[in-house]
């Protein structure tokens, strides 16, 4: 016999000055878009400026890559047997003391040689030789992997 009278506001009507807010499903993926192609560019432009600075035609072996922490020692031949040291041109009197101002760890740190295919292996040995009598027993050569 009695009415029953809901205190939910319910049957339609909202009490005025009160809003409801509900949660909000949608995600903007405009922001998120635009960082990820910003970034993407970035990545183009830089990478090709990460790649090693004297051009050397590697002679190709069937040995695989080598998981490497930290940036080793460079000491680069190129085809007129000229050699670099970390992208720099240095004389061959003055190599043994720049690879002793490179290396952090003393002797115990790792060099690698790269050396083109042209450049005679006397000279390469000797390089090495060089690199072994000054205390650096580390020396390894590097090439490329033989593509079939």
């Amino acid at each position: 016999m009695g009415m029953s009278v809901s205190a939910g506001g319910s049957g339609g009507r909202r009490r005025r000055g009160v809003p409801r807010y509900r949660a909000m499903a949608d995600i903007n993926m405009t922001p998120f878009i635009d960082v990820m192609l910003v970034l993407l560019i970035i990545f183009m432009v830089a990478a090709p400026l990460l790649s090693s600075g004297v051009p050397i035609d590697l002679p190709a072996t069937k040995a695989g890559e080598l998981n490497i922490d930290k940036k080793p020692i460079a000491v680069a031949i190129d085809d007129h047997g000229d050699i670099f040291l970390m992208d720099q041109k240095i004389a061959d009197a003055g190599l043994i003391d720049a690879v002793k101002a490179q290396a952090k760890d003393g002797a115990d740190e790792r060099i690698y040689v790269r050396a083109a295919k042209t450049v005679p292996y006397g000279r390469v040995a000797e390089i090495m030789s060089d690199l072994t009598a000054a205390g650096f027993k580390k020396v390894a050569l590097v090439t490329t992997t033989e593509n079939k």
